[in-house]
């Protein structure tokens, strides 16, 4: 014999509020976690340099880079280093 369950309005809008709900966790569980590739404005601003000095840092390979397009980024870790090493 086959079973019919009845979904309510009520019901639908239960699911929804939970699944917007659980989005909202994933969304600020990523945005809490560190960026791995940071862009030259986000480094400039995070060693305080000017855009100058970063590419300085580039050119002589004391900050490792990737480009891509036009963009330059740079890996989260090298950052770090570079902070140890000051």
């Amino acid at each position: 014999m086959i079973q019919i369950e009845i979904i309510s309005k009520e019901d639908l809008q239960q699911f929804k509020n939970e699944l917007i709900e659980e989005i909202r966790s994933i969304i600020k569980t990523e945005q809490s976690e560190t960026k791995q590739w940071l862009r030259s404005k986000d480094v400039r601003k995070m060693l305080k340099i000017s855009p100058g000095t970063l590419q300085t840092l580039r050119i002589n390979g004391t900050l490792p880079f990737t480009k891509v397009g036009s963009i330059m980024f740079y890996k989260h870790e090298d950052i770090v280093r570079l902070l140890d090493n000051k």
